[in-house]
């Protein structure tokens, strides 16, 4: 194989995004400090690249310029918009925008006989390739839950081809939200990492919460509380209650470290609208645990966290909405177009559109 020497380390971002999907499945949390290395060598191989482009002699030149001025200033700003409407989490986004600064023309690596990628585009911007292969093969996600769910018997449109069913058991290591209410359904449910944070804020396991409901709906049994962590699968609160196992401090997607102090029941406090909880009246004392915790919990209120919690007592089986590991898609998508290029394009070339 013959390459540029930007073009070879540019190779690196397959092993991080590999290792990043994988986190993606596990634990749905991607260290922030994983792309600062990869953003360095990009903006240190654009500035390379662009010393040899600047006499502006020849259309290649400008082209260069044109194609990173859109991978920078269209790629990443699409990446952060997605972001910033809920369509990504903050990992996926910074994913694309690391792709944007580090890949934003075509690499060309020459074999024997041939060359990669083998489908170049018009316009070649190769995180506007990756951004478009990632979008096509997570389109595959709710034809997969579909599926599943037929097979299973679970046949109700759309709601099979967006979530599936579960054991409640299950949800200690469970990603996404509870896609029922006590209403119905809905894909606003209680997001299932704030269920974790909830039992360990208070000391719980899963299995006693069920146990004894009407326990612990009263806000009076709520005694010494402790860390909730970020809810990740796989970390333990130093009360010892499990959603999980590990560490508490665990970074989220954003780069955020929750840290919180513990409380007692009873007490009356400050709500998150300025105005006094009693926590006699409080069921599940849950305007309690948001009062204390910093953040939001995923956006949880009061009210859709009582309702979930009256949902994982009463029932044996919950419908979730998952949360879709969009770093699998997106590794599958940059690998696919680092050897054959824009899946897209090509089909519609194979196809006699363009």
């Amino acid at each position: 194989m013959f390459a540029s020497a930007p073009d070879l380390l540019r190779l690196i971002v397959l092993p991080v995004l590999g290792w990043a999907a994988w986190r993606d499945v596990e634990t749905r949390r991607v260290p922030s400090r994983t792309w600062l290395p990869l953003v360095g060598l990009g903006l240190l191989l654009l500035a390379v690249e662009a010393v040899g482009h600047l006499s502006l002699s020849t259309s290649a030149d400008v082209l260069f310029f044109v194609r990173v001025a859109v991978s920078l200033f269209f790629v990443a700003p699409i990446a952060y918009g997605f972001w910033w409407i809920g369509g990504f989490g903050g990992a996926d986004a910074k994913a694309l925008i690391t792709i944007a600064i580090l890949l934003p023309t075509y690499p060309t690596y020459y074999f024997a006989g041939f060359t990669l990628p083998e489908v170049v585009t018009t316009l070649g911007v190769f995180s506007m390739t990756v951004l478009t292969n990632t979008v096509l093969l997570a389109a595959a996600y709710p034809v997969a839950f579909g599926a599943r769910n037929l097979l299973a018997g679970d046949v109700r449109f759309p709601i099979s081809f967006l979530g599936h069913r579960i054991g409640v058991s299950a949800l200690r290591e469970a990603h996404g939200r509870l896609y029922e209410t006590p209403d119905g359904f809905s894909r606003n449910g209680l997001d299932i990492d704030a269920l974790r944070m909830y039992l360990r804020w208070r000391g719980l396991t899963l299995d006693e919460l069920r146990a004894s409901p009407e326990r612990f709906r009263d806000p009076a049994s709520v005694g010494e509380t402790y860390d909730p962590t970020d809810g990740a699968v796989g970390v333990e609160s130093d009360g010892g209650a499990s959603g999980g196992d590990d560490t508490t401090g665990v970074e989220t997607d954003g780069g955020e470290t929750i840290e919180t102090g513990d409380g007692d029941s009873g007490e009356v406090v400050d709500g998150d609208d300025g105005g006094a909880v009693d926590a006699r009246d409080d069921e599940w004392a849950a305007e309690t645990f948001l009062s204390e915790i910093e953040g939001t919990a995923y956006g949880t209120t009061p009210e859709k966290l009582r309702g979930g919690l009256e949902i994982v007592t009463e029932r044996e089986e919950v419908w979730i909405s998952p949360g879709i590991p969009f770093l699998v898609p997106m590794f599958v998508g940059t690998l696919a177009a680092f050897t054959y290029g824009d899946l897209v394009f090509g089909a519609l070339g194979a196809l006699g559109i363009v």
